[in-house]
């Protein structure tokens, strides 16, 4: 059980691509043998072929010779019997099964005869024959004694069927393995470039700009890879130019804005009313400054990122009072639920965004009744009792711009057959937004290796889960 664990999935990897039939490998090595075991049979397939015409031409030459004796020796009798194991029969006074089964190409049937020693399985060899207008059926009792006394050809033939019986017996079992070791070792080689690539791939560009000049289907695939690899490339470094020129361009007007609201508000202190709005314009700069940040470390590689360690319940706490404002106007309580102080390695920035917008669409889309945030040791969830979302929804969850406005309830929801309206739970029911948040906090889970589930709750609702261990 030990090593089981300790077993990389690297290693899992391996041992299931050395034995499915997907690899290219093993492809190579079942066409090798298929292949080999393919011209086995056909050779095999040839020489008993080759074996059954053989001994059809020497018996019916044997049992011709023997009719023309007969009929020079006895004349004209409906049957001629002669020694070994040969009989000959008129037509008209042959066997009734004989005549039934009988051709002009020598066939053979299994028979039972009895001897002194008892009754012995043997084979019957049997053709018709037509001379003049008179048709005969010539039959060869096979007997080992008696042809290797009468009949020397057929015993030499005998002899030599078993020698190349066993010859091809060794013949097969060499091919197969010749075919084994062979698919082995070219199987190697032509997987070889493709291992050369992969390696390139995963290591630097230099490596794969080696193989672009390759003339063969290897050069191929790695100049196209190179080319999208360039264009990647080109894409990621605007994105970040863009991203950083946002930032940089947006921090100066943020800061004047937060300058000014400063001043304003020290002006305005005995003004309660309009200390407020200087108040949200300060704290909507400084939040907007938080986001741009956030965005910045999304647009870095998640391995270059540091993670401190950083206190979930304070983030939690922290995004439901800043969203208070969304419950003005409803009945609607909001609690958090932790039974200690819980930490995560995680850049603040970042667990506050996607914290943020799962509560934020909690609030907006739940009218009455609770949000309830709870952390524990490995999640954090985000419970509502809202209306929930669409099964029709569902596929669209984290993509980009889809949202459950106005015109998405009327589509997807509930409506009264009578009067085609929307029914009371859904009406007038609409939400400001742009349809990002759930494909941001999708994007973030994804950049620091976490997960985000969804499940709908029984009483309604939607629950979602952000795991982080």
């Amino acid at each position: 059980m030990l090593l089981t664990a300790a077993l990389s999935p690297a290693f899992h990897h391996e041992v299931f691509a050395m034995f499915s039939v997907d690899s290219i490998v093993n492809k190579f090595r079942i066409s090798y043998f298929l292949f080999a075991l393919l011209l086995c049979t056909t050779f095999i397939s040839i020489f008993m072929y080759a074996e059954v015409r053989i001994e059809q031409e020497l018996v019916k030459s044997r049992l011709l010779q023997q009719l023309e004796l007969s009929q020079g020796k006895e004349g004209t009798q409906p049957i001629y019997t002669a020694e070994p194991g040969i009989k000959i029969y008129a037509y008209d006074s042959a066997p009734e099964r004989l005549k039934t089964m009988a051709t002009e190409t020598v066939q053979e049937t299994p028979v039972t005869v009895t001897t002194e020693a008892g009754q012995t399985k043997t084979n019957l060899h049997f053709f018709i024959y037509h001379q003049d207008k008179q048709s005969y059926i010539l039959t060869y009792l096979e007997d080992k004694e008696i042809v290797m006394a009468n009949y020397p050809v057929l015993t030499i033939f005998e002899q030599l069927e078993d020698i190349f019986a066993n010859a091809l017996r060794v013949a097969v079992i060499l091919s197969l393995l010749i075919a084994a070791i062979f698919s082995q070792l070219s199987s190697k080689q032509i997987t070889k470039p493709l291992l050369d690539l992969k390696n390139a791939v995963e290591t630097n560009h230099q490596n794969l700009t080696q193989l672009t000049h390759l003339p063969s289907e290897v050069g191929v695939l790695a100049r196209a890879i190179d080319e999208k690899n360039h264009k990647l490339e080109q894409y990621l470094k605007r994105e970040q130019l863009f991203t950083g020129d946002v930032s940089h361009e947006l921090r100066t007007p943020l800061t004047i804005i937060m300058g000014a609201s400063e001043v304003l508000a020290s002006q305005l202190q005995n003004n309660s009313r309009l200390s407020e709005f200087t108040n949200r314009i300060s704290n909507t700069a400084k939040e907007t400054s938080e986001i741009i940040t956030a965005l910045l470390l999304l647009s870095r590689a998640p391995e270059k990122l540091d993670a401190p360690q950083t206190s979930i319940n304070s983030i939690a706490l922290a995004e439901v009072e800043r969203l208070q404002y969304l419950l003005r106007h409803k009945t609607l309580i909001c609690t958090v639920c932790a039974e200690t102080e819980y930490v995560a390695n995680v850049r603040p920035e970042l667990l506050k965004m996607a914290l943020g917008n799962l509560i934020k669409n909690a609030f907006q889309y739940t009218d009455e009744g609770e949000v309830i945030v709870r952390i524990d040791a490995e999640k954090i969830t985000v419970t509502d009792t809202g209306l929930g979302i669409p099964e029709a929804m569902m596929p669209l969850l984290y993509e980009r711009f889809e949202r459950l406005d106005q015109q998405r309830q009327r589509a997807d929801l509930p409506t009264n057959l009578s009067s085609g309206l929307v029914s009371d739970d859904y009406a007038g029911y609409k939400v400001e937004g742009t349809g990002l948040g759930l494909s941001i906090v999708q994007r973030i889970m994804a950049h620091m290796d976490w997960q985000l589930t969804h499940q709908a709750n029984t009483s309604g609702g939607s629950t979602f889960s952000i795991y982080y261990k």
